[in-house]
């Protein structure tokens, strides 16, 4: 090679330099182990435990939530049938109710008397 005259550069096919292609196989190594490294974390038994049991906790709690509501809303249908609008208790419901659950417990208990005898 003469003065003034640079030296050639080895190119691939896309033009790129020997150094570019170097840089692109380490950028790619590193995105590599950062995926390696995600996904040991993903896989890890305390991360699946971990997420095993948030998942338990939420699908428990979406349940207690639903039985809760539909609790609710049987009592409240039940005073509703205790009380007026305004709130009064309806003596004429809720005295037979009470004789029915009286006469129903004696029964119970009388059941039960029988057995021990």
């Amino acid at each position: 090679m003469g003065k003034g005259k640079t030296k050639d550069v080895a190119r691939d096919d896309a033009g790129r330099s020997t150094a570019e292609i170097e840089a692109d196989i380490a950028a790619a190594r590193t995105r590599l182990a950062d995926t390696l490294d995600e996904l040991a974390v993903r896989v890890h038994p305390t991360t699946v435990a971990a997420q095993v049991r948030a998942k338990a906790q939420a699908s428990v709690e979406q349940r207690l939530g639903r039985l809760y509501v539909g609790a609710s809303r049987g009592v409240e249908q039940l005073k509703a049938q205790f009380t007026d609008e305004q709130g009064k208790p309806r003596v004429e419901r809720i005295v037979p109710a009470a004789l029915v659950g009286g006469g129903v417990l004696l029964l119970v208990a009388s059941a039960r008397k029988r057995k021990k005898d």
